[in-house]
């Protein structure tokens, strides 16, 4: 099944650019003057550059790679966290004409030894001190990196580990004896060259490196403009890590149509930045909308009093507001009025804690709640839920603005096919779909047969070719009385009762019931001790608490009127730490590692059955 593009559609999507760098450059070229990018320097002040700015610079890293010997395709990797200068240097391996190797900077120093080795990486991009010990570390086992160069690391030698500024330098020396050497390499870039490595993290074994191309990332932004849904208007916040196919997506749609980004990846700063920046839009992770859902509802529920009274009226107002909107009802001038209410005591002020400007949010790399999603439109925020895998360049679906369905993620992205498998797995043909994965021929001919990626994930397609992903085949589950269950989403159903939740992992493969394991979000824990008398406690003490686990009660219970009989929760335990990337128990995306946390909580799934 194909959706129907428009010939505007389409006419921009078959005439995109040949690459990354034709993209960059010809921005560059058609906006100089407009601002780019901008970010907090050292002392926390906002620095601002143009397109022409950060034209010259990525001309002189580029051909400071050049100096270096790096050749066509060859990679170049990037351990850093997002940041301005990841950017650059990512724009100047593709202005190379080499690719991108990503690599999150929470990776393990054997993984990270292990991608830089897989992917052949000739040279590195460090963050800092910290990065750059790991590849001191390794050294002897990484005889092709040739240079490491790093952004703030104060370990540099002079030879096997320069600075950002050396590789600057290198380039104006080179570019003053052969001035045309990145238009050259740029001149000579063909749509189908390698421009990106990503290795997916995955739940077990080793990670595994996506080859995507140019044309793959030149069709994402060609998409996106075709939508008309972001203008050189727009400005956005991006915190998202770049090691990730939604960070890199969202920057080819920047210079596929040329709004500004203010970039800090530092997540604990996403609020306070949000109301610095100010911005039109932001992609996010759902996590980030459960956070401030909870937080928001908490610290309400904790004052109480008629605070509460009058937010729980709001509340059910913007439903009912939102509810009227999406199903093309008229609004009564009763409910018109009390949504102005509702509006100026309330939802203003949830939206004044994402800067007040923002049109929509962009959700991907995880399933989002719909009941979030509903709660967010009553309350004037839309969060447009996006759908695709790093092995689609990130996305392959999405709602729009003025079509969208909550619970969805959208239709096909035009000028790609989706149809549902006879076993309900979605799958993929575009532009978008990975050429394979790297050094694994037999795994990418059974990922990808005839042109058609199967996505491992479940789904079905509405009327009107909106796509809900149902599931996904991996983690759906039989219990032992022959009833198969889809943990996503009891999860979710789960997230949009417990404002105080952070995670849950629905167990019962081969079970006689399902049961869970439940993580409290350390913030909301906290807010609910002080306001009850365990302030100064530890987390593990207060979700330990009677309290705490009556509260739970409370919830699971409401949660199992709301599904199916057979899989409903029959037992549950709160666990005494929140799950984290660094545990290893997260993804870098954010995703539950559900077979990692399972083993490492078997004793205690066990116990559920026991007798």
């Amino acid at each position: 099944m194909s959706r129907t593009a428009t010939p505007e559609q389409l006419e921009i999507v078959n005439n995109r650019g040949r690459s990354i760098a034709h993209l960059f450059f010809d921005r560059v070229t058609n906006t100089p003057n407009r601002e780019a990018f901008r970010f907090p320097d050292e002392n926390e002040v906002w620095q601002s550059l143009t397109w022409a700015q950060a034209g010259e610079q990525v001309t002189r890293l580029a051909a400071g790679l050049i100096a270096l010997g790096i050749e066509p395709e060859q990679r170049v990797a990037i351990v850093s966290g997002t940041r301005y200068e990841w950017i650059a240097a990512d724009l100047a391996i593709n202005a190379a004409a080499a690719a991108t190797t990503t690599v999150y900077p929470t990776t393990g120093i054997e993984d990270e030894a292990y991608i830089l080795s897989d992917s052949g990486s000739r040279v590195v991009f460090a963050e800092d001190d910290e990065q750059v010990k790991k590849l001191l570390e390794k050294k002897s086992e990484l005889p092709d990196v040739i240079k490491v160069i790093t952004f703030e690391s104060a370990l540099t030698d002079g030879d096997w580990i320069i600075s950002l500024e050396d590789l600057d330098q290198l380039g104006t020396e080179h570019l003053t004896l052969n001035g045309s050497a990145v238009e050259d390499r740029v001149a000579n870039i063909k749509p189908e060259d390698l421009a990106t490595l990503i290795y997916t993290s995955g739940t077990t074994g080793r990670p595994k490196g996506v080859r995507l191309t140019h044309d793959s990332w030149s069709y994402e932004g060609a998409v996106i403009a075709s939508q008309q849904i972001l203008t050189v208007d727009d400005l956005q916040f991006l915190w998202l890590p770049m090691a990730h196919s939604f960070g890199k997506v969202l920057l080819s749609s920047q210079l596929a149509i040329g709004f500004p980004t203010a970039i800090d990846g530092r997540v604990p700063k996403i609020v306070d930045n949000l109301a610095i920046v100010k911005p039109t839009f932001m992609g996010a992770a759902p996590r980030i909308f459960e956070k401030a859902y909870g937080r928001i509802v908490g610290m309400t529920e904790e004052e109480g009093g008629v605070k509460l009274k009058i937010f729980k009226w709001a509340e059910q107002v913007g439903l009912e507001h939102s509810r009227a909107i999406r199903s093309g009802k008229s609004i009564s001038p009763v409910l018109k009025a009390k949504h102005a209410v509702a509006d100026k005591l309330v939802f203003s002020k949830v939206r004044d804690r994402f800067g007040g400007r923002v049109r929509f949010f962009i959700s991907g790399a995880a399933a989002l709640s719909s009941d979030i999603a509903e709660w967010f439109h009553g309350a004037g925020v839309l969060i447009l839920e996006g759908y695709g895998l790093t092995e689609t360049s990130a996305g392959a679906f999405v709602n729009h603005p003025d079509d969208f369905k909550l619970g969805s993620v959208g239709q096909v992205f035009p000028g790609s096919e989706v149809r549902i498998a006879e076993d309900g797995e979605v799958l993929i043909k575009g532009p978008n779909v990975m050429s394979g994965y790297h050094n694994l021929e037999s795994e990418s001919a059974t990922t990808i047969e005839d042109g058609w990626l199967h996505t491992g994930d479940e789904g079905r397609l509405d009327e009107d070719g909106f796509l809900f992903i149902t599931g996904r085949k991996k983690e759906l589950f039989k219990t032992s009385g022959g009833k198969y269950v889809a943990p996503p989403h009891i999860e979710g159903v789960f997230k949009g009762i417990s404002s105080l939740t952070s995670q849950i992992i629905v167990h019962g493969n081969e079970r006689n019931f399902c049961t869970a394991l439940i993580t409290l979000d350390p913030d909301a824990v906290a807010e609910w001790a002080a306001a009850n008398g365990k302030a100064g406690q530890s987390y593990a003490e207060v979700v330990s608490s009677p309290e705490i686990h009556a509260i739970i009660s409370g919830q699971i219970d409401e949660l199992n009127q709301r599904v199916n009989r057979w899989e409903t929760i029959k037992k549950f335990a709160i666990l005494d730490h929140d799950l984290s990337v660094e545990s290893g128990e997260l993804t870098p995306s954010m995703k539950v590692k559900r077979a990692v946390v399972e083993a490492n909580q078997k004793e205690l799934l066990d116990s559920f059955y026991a007798g």
